[in-house]
């Protein structure tokens, strides 16, 4: 004969015991639950209904409080103040579909040949990229300080793929950036274009921080893509709910 499953007795028993000592039960269940709510204060970074700082670790939390500010302009700016990041905001210019109603340009972020204003969205998204990844990474992988980070910019009042009857581009209202090199304290630049094929330091590096994108930004062009992404990463907060990286 086979073996019985003793599952259904025990589940008999803890419904007896449950039924005789009810408060027994909701007295741990609270300690547990208080216990769990107490933890949450401390990790404000895996808590969801703690607000995004982002000089927070990154948590269980972060990705959905990065999803929640697209399209919502006042909550991301709250994010800057409450984060200590200085920025500016740009007035209002163009537009149509090249309207561009949020202007934000980071005050001391380390890009050349200038600071472009982009999104407020972008810019946060830019900020968590440096500290949590670029700036590590290089440390890690580069043994060198990150001293700035080189752009191809984030303005372009164009359509996708360069057509008339595409999509317009996340471009057109600053919604993204594209990253062409990275240059390091010691003098060293690393650039896609150069430094993306192989398997050597500089690489693994462009990987890292290519891979760390993909946490914070909506979507992640790579020259694993394609070929008109061979010198730069496209980075781009479209208002999707999953993220794209390739």
């Amino acid at each position: 004969m086979g073996r019985r499953s003793t599952a259904p007795r025990y589940d008999r028993k803890l419904g007896r015991l449950i039924a005789r000592r009810p408060a027994t039960f909701l007295a741990v269940a609270a300690l547990l639950c208080g216990a769990g709510w107490i933890w949450l204060q401390d990790h404000p970074e895996h808590n969801p209904w703690a607000p995004l700082d982002l000089r927070h670790p990154v948590g269980w939390a972060t990705t959905q409080k990065l999803v929640a500010l697209r399209g919502d302009t006042s909550l991301c700016r709250a994010v800057l103040e409450r984060s200590g990041v200085p920025y500016a905001v740009l007035p209002a210019t163009g537009e149509g579909p090249c309207g561009r109603p949020d202007r934000t340009r980071l005050s001391a972020y380390p890009l050349a040949p200038d600071t472009p204003a982009t999104t407020c969205q972008v810019a946060v998204a830019l900020e968590m990229w440096r500290t949590k990844t670029v700036e590590p990474a290089a440390r890690e992988i580069l043994g060198s300080e990150l001293a700035g980070i080189e752009h191809l910019g984030a303005f372009n009042c164009r359509r996708m793929r360069g057509t008339n009857s595409n999509a317009w581009s996340q471009h057109a209202t600053a919604n993204a950036i594209d990253i062409a090199a990275f240059v390091l304290a010691d003098g060293r630049r690393v650039s896609l274009l150069e430094d993306w094929a192989g398997e050597d330091a500089e690489a693994r590096f462009l990987r890292r921080v290519r891979n760390g994108g993909c946490g914070v930004f909506s979507i992640v062009l790579s020259p694993d893509f394609n070929a008109a992404h061979a010198d730069h990463f496209h980075l781009d907060q479209t208002s999707r709910r999953s993220n794209v990286c390739r």
